[in-house]
C-alpha cells in the first residue's frame, strides 16, 4: 500500500452502498442482512438491491413478475420506491461530508465527489476513514470512499473500494495504479456503457488497463 501521506490525492468519491435499500434498512433495522429489492414508481421492475439479493442473481430493471418464485424461495423483502425518504436521507448524507471538506460536488443522490484539497497536512486515508464512520453513526447509511488524482481516478479507486473487503470501504490509487486497473473490467469504466464495451472486447481491450495501455 502506497503512504498516503506521499501520495498526491486530490479528488474523492464517496458512494453510498446499495443506497435504496439502505435507506430502507435504516427505518427498519430487522431488514439488516437479509436480501432486500426495491421496485419502481409502478411497482414493476427492480431498481435497487441489497448485496444479499445482488448475490442470489437478481438483476437492475428486472421485472418483479419474472422473479416472484425465488423472491419466495430466498424469503427476498420487497418494498415500493420511496423517493421522498430517500432524498431525504441524501441531504443527511451530503450534510454530514460538508463537515469534513466544504467543496462537496453532488454528483447523483447517492454519489459525491470532495475535492480533498484542505486535507493538506492530514492522513487522507485516516481522515476519509473517519468520515466513513461518522456518516455511518450518524445517518445509518455505509459509503466507500475512493481517492485518486483525478475524479475518473477516484471513481476507478471506488469501485475496487466496493468489491474489495480488506480494504474496509476506502481506497487509494497507487502511484502504480496497474493492478487495480487490471482488476477492473472495462464495462465497469466510467463512461463506458454496453456498446461501447462490446466494441472494446472486440479488439481485446478487456479491462482499464487494456484500456489505459493503448496508445492515445
Amino acid at each position: 500500500m502506497v503512504d498516503p501521506q506521499v501520495t498526491v490525492a486530490m479528488y474523492a468519491l464517496a458512494d453510498c452502498n446499495n443506497f435504496y435499500a439502505s435507506c430502507e434498512r435504516v427505518f427498519e433495522p430487522h431488514l439488516e442482512s437479509k436480501p432486500v429489492v426495491v421496485l419502481s414508481n409502478n411497482d414493476g421492475c427492480i431498481i435497487a438491491r441489497s448485496q444479499e439479493a445482488k448475490d442470489l442473481g437478481f438483476e437492475m430493471g428486472e421485472p418483479i413478475f419474472t422473479c416472484r418464485d425465488k423472491v419466495e424461495a430466498h424469503n427476498v423483502v420487497v418494498r415500493s420506491s420511496n423517493f421522498s425518504l430517500y432524498g431525504d436521507m441524501s441531504r443527511r448524507v451530503m450534510q454530514t461530508l460538508r463537515l469534513f471538506t466544504p467543496d462537496v460536488e453532488v454528483y447523483s443522490i447517492d454519489e459525491a465527489f470532495l475535492d480533498l484539497a484542505g486535507l493538506a497536512g492530514r492522513n487522507t486515508m485516516d481522515e476519509m476513514r473517519r468520515m466513513r464512520a461518522v456518516t455511518l453513526q450518524w445517518t445509518g447509511i455505509p459509503i466507500s470512499i475512493g481517492i485518486g488524482k483525478t475524479k475518473t481516478l477516484a471513481k476507478l479507486a471506488n469501485h475496487y473500494a466496493k468489491r474489495t473487503p480488506e480494504t474496509g470501504g476506502v481506497s487509494v490509487v497507487p502511484d502504480d495504479p496497474s493492478d487495480m486497473l487490471g482488476s477492473v473490467e472495462i464495462g465497469d469504466v466510467w463512461g463506458i456503457g454496453r456498446q461501447w464495451s462490446k466494441k472494446l472486447r472486440a479488439i481485446s481491450i478487456r479491462t482499464a488497463l487494456d484500456l489505459a495501455e493503448m496508445d492515445a
